[in-house]
């Protein structure tokens, strides 16, 4: 896939819409879906459209959220029954959200979810908000491509890894695309913080895709261990040369304009995805990632993307 990069100040008013919407969609699912290790059950599914809750149950219904940014529609499917509520420049998130339950009423499915934004510096509960949002249908295409990009990326770096893992999907609280590597050692996380106890149990590799915001502009690939590095971990067996680690947030990080106009992203994205995996695998002390990395003994897939 082609990168066409936009800047978060670029679409910022529209991302935050999504940003919000993605709340709601991500809300309903930790309502409804069968509970997983590390928050895995209430990542959304990054669509040729947009995102969506994906299939869920609830009371002898079968339903189904969908933001399809393409169309610049929400579909609410409930046991096959499609809504569409329109996606419009100054709609106020609570219209969205009490178009969206009061969709799901009609149908039968009676839900109730906190409202109150998490992982975001907006506070403000998401069925009390009139204030008229963003939203630009070509820019948000445009800022949801890279989401597209960095899953596809993401695929091929994890999906013949034979480790445990859970695959890339778009968490809502930080609207990032990021997946997980696990080797199933524990490691409680050492507050009483309700999202981090559950997010940060077990020893972890994190590799995601950020969109920026406003101190970083640039949206740009990380890559987080857990327990937390906070040292100095540059190396020149990092690659590409443009990637750093900054030891204050404990990540690594390739920002996206370094690898846009190459010939080949995709294989300085892939060297940053191996080398940062060997070299924190190796300080973290995890043991037989060989393994990981056998190949599979299955015919090559051709393929261009």
């Amino acid at each position: 896939m082609k990168i066409d990069m936009i800047k978060h100040s670029e679409w910022a008013g529209t991302k935050f819409t999504l940003h919000l919407l993605s709340q709601i969609l991500g809300k309903i699912k930790l309502e409804t879906a069968q509970q997983e290790p590390q928050w895995a059950h209430v990542a959304l599914d990054v669509t040729a459209d947009g995102f969506s809750t994906g299939l869920l149950f609830t009371h002898n219904h079968v339903f189904q959220v969908d933001v399809d940014i393409q169309n610049s529609r929400i579909l609410v499917n409930t046991d096959g029954d499609t809504q569409s509520i329109g996606l419009e420049p100054s709609r106020s998130i609570k219209w969205y959200y009490d178009e969206i339950f009061s969709a799901l009423s009609s149908r039968g499915i009676d839900l109730k979810i906190n409202p109150k934004p998490q992982e975001m510096a907006y506070t403000t509960p998401l069925n009390e908000d009139d204030a008229p949002l963003e939203f630009d249908q070509q820019k948000a295409m445009k800022g949801f491509r890279l989401f597209q990009f960095a899953l596809l990326e993401q695929r091929k770096f994890i999906a013949p890894m034979r480790c445990r893992k859970m695959k890339p999907a778009l968490f809502w609280g930080t609207f990032d695309v990021s997946l997980l590597i696990l080797p199933g050692i524990m490691e409680p996380f050492p507050e009483d913080r309700v999202i981090e106890k559950a997010a940060f149990d077990e020893q972890m590799i994190e590799y995601g895709f950020w969109l920026g915001d406003e101190q970083t502009d640039i949206p740009a690939f990380f890559v987080l261990p857990y327990p937390f590095q906070y040292k100095d971990l540059n190396s020149p067996s990092i690659k590409p040369v443009e990637a750093f680690y900054d030891e204050t947030k404990s990540e690594y990080f390739l920002l996206l304009d370094a690898v846009a106009a190459k010939e080949n992203p995709s294989e300085d994205i892939q060297q940053f995805f191996r080398s940062t995996f060997d070299t924190l695998a190796a300080e973290l002390g995890w043991q037989g990632c060989d393994y990981y990395f056998t190949p599979l003994k299955m015919k090559e897939q051709v393929t261009e993307n």
